[in-house]
Protein backbone atom coordinates (compact mmCIF):
# COMPACT_ATOMS: atom_id res chain seq x y z
CA UNK A 1 0.00 0.00 0.00
CA UNK A 2 1.36 3.38 -0.72
CA UNK A 3 1.20 6.18 1.83
CA UNK A 4 -2.29 8.51 0.43
CA UNK A 5 -3.70 5.49 -1.54
CA UNK A 6 -7.59 4.57 -0.30
CA UNK A 7 -8.58 0.91 -0.74
CA UNK A 8 -12.36 0.13 -1.02
CA UNK A 9 -13.28 -3.13 0.54
CA UNK A 10 -15.48 -5.61 -0.97
CA UNK A 11 -18.51 -4.98 0.69
CA UNK A 12 -18.79 -2.07 -0.93
CA UNK A 13 -17.76 -3.37 -4.45
CA UNK A 14 -20.53 -5.70 -4.29
CA UNK A 15 -23.63 -2.55 -3.77
CA UNK A 16 -23.93 -1.53 -7.26
CA UNK A 17 -24.27 -5.24 -8.72
CA UNK A 18 -27.49 -6.15 -6.27
CA UNK A 19 -28.91 -2.54 -7.04
CA UNK A 20 -28.18 -3.20 -10.56
CA UNK A 21 -30.78 -6.37 -10.53
CA UNK A 22 -33.84 -4.26 -9.17
CA UNK A 23 -33.71 -1.99 -12.36
CA UNK A 24 -35.04 1.35 -13.24
CA UNK A 25 -33.38 5.01 -12.20
CA UNK A 26 -32.33 3.42 -8.34
CA UNK A 27 -29.63 0.94 -10.30
CA UNK A 28 -28.70 4.07 -12.23
CA UNK A 29 -28.67 6.27 -9.32
CA UNK A 30 -26.92 3.59 -7.31
CA UNK A 31 -23.66 2.95 -9.87
CA UNK A 32 -23.85 6.78 -10.06
CA UNK A 33 -23.47 7.30 -6.43
CA UNK A 34 -20.97 4.32 -5.76
CA UNK A 35 -18.41 5.71 -8.90
CA UNK A 36 -18.53 9.51 -7.11
CA UNK A 37 -17.68 7.81 -3.80
CA UNK A 38 -14.37 6.11 -5.51
CA UNK A 39 -13.73 9.18 -7.12
CA UNK A 40 -13.55 11.13 -4.25
CA UNK A 41 -11.26 8.32 -2.93
CA UNK A 42 -9.04 8.36 -5.17
CA UNK A 43 -6.33 10.58 -4.03
CA UNK A 44 -4.21 10.73 -7.48
CA UNK A 45 -4.48 13.80 -9.33
CA UNK A 46 -6.69 13.13 -12.90
CA UNK A 47 -6.54 15.72 -15.32
CA UNK A 48 -10.25 14.89 -16.21
CA UNK A 49 -11.28 15.03 -13.13
CA UNK A 50 -13.78 17.40 -13.56
CA UNK A 51 -15.01 16.03 -16.76
CA UNK A 52 -15.86 13.19 -15.06
CA UNK A 53 -17.50 14.62 -12.00
CA UNK A 54 -19.99 16.50 -14.44
CA UNK A 55 -20.63 13.79 -16.33
CA UNK A 56 -21.50 11.95 -13.43
CA UNK A 57 -23.43 14.83 -12.37
CA UNK A 58 -25.41 15.17 -15.38
CA UNK A 59 -26.19 11.16 -15.13
CA UNK A 60 -27.73 11.97 -11.57
CA UNK A 61 -30.17 14.20 -13.08
CA UNK A 62 -31.16 12.05 -15.55
CA UNK A 63 -31.78 9.11 -13.42
CA UNK A 64 -34.28 11.25 -11.57
CA UNK A 65 -36.61 10.72 -14.79
CA UNK A 66 -36.75 9.91 -18.31
CA UNK A 67 -33.64 11.11 -20.05
CA UNK A 68 -33.25 10.09 -24.05
CA UNK A 69 -30.93 7.83 -25.03
CA UNK A 70 -28.32 9.59 -26.90
CA UNK A 71 -28.06 12.02 -23.65
CA UNK A 72 -27.60 8.77 -21.51
CA UNK A 73 -25.04 7.35 -24.03
CA UNK A 74 -23.35 11.21 -24.31
CA UNK A 75 -22.93 11.22 -20.39
CA UNK A 76 -21.13 7.77 -20.06
CA UNK A 77 -18.82 8.44 -22.81
CA UNK A 78 -17.28 11.47 -21.11
CA UNK A 79 -17.26 9.46 -18.47
CA UNK A 80 -15.36 6.31 -19.60
CA UNK A 81 -12.93 8.40 -21.80
CA UNK A 82 -12.32 10.53 -18.37
CA UNK A 83 -11.54 7.69 -15.69
CA UNK A 84 -11.49 4.90 -18.70
CA UNK A 85 -7.21 4.44 -17.93
CA UNK A 86 -7.74 4.49 -14.16
CA UNK A 87 -7.76 0.69 -13.17
CA UNK A 88 -8.64 1.79 -9.54
CA UNK A 89 -12.20 2.87 -10.65
CA UNK A 90 -12.36 -0.37 -13.24
CA UNK A 91 -15.38 -1.74 -11.44
CA UNK A 92 -17.83 1.19 -10.82
CA UNK A 93 -17.17 2.43 -14.27
CA UNK A 94 -18.66 -1.10 -15.64
CA UNK A 95 -20.88 -1.25 -13.31
CA UNK A 96 -21.85 2.41 -14.70
CA UNK A 97 -21.71 1.07 -17.92
CA UNK A 98 -24.07 -1.73 -17.01
CA UNK A 99 -26.77 0.37 -15.31
CA UNK A 100 -26.55 2.75 -18.31
CA UNK A 101 -27.03 -0.17 -20.44
CA UNK A 102 -29.85 -1.43 -18.24
CA UNK A 103 -31.99 2.29 -18.51
CA UNK A 104 -31.42 2.06 -21.91
CA UNK A 105 -32.86 -1.51 -22.49
CA UNK A 106 -35.94 -0.47 -20.58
Amino acid sequence: MVVGETHVVDADRSETVVGAVTGGGAALRAAVSRLERELAAYGRALPDRGVAEDGLAELARQATGAPAPEQLRHSLLLVAAALGSVSALRVPLAALREAVEQQLAR
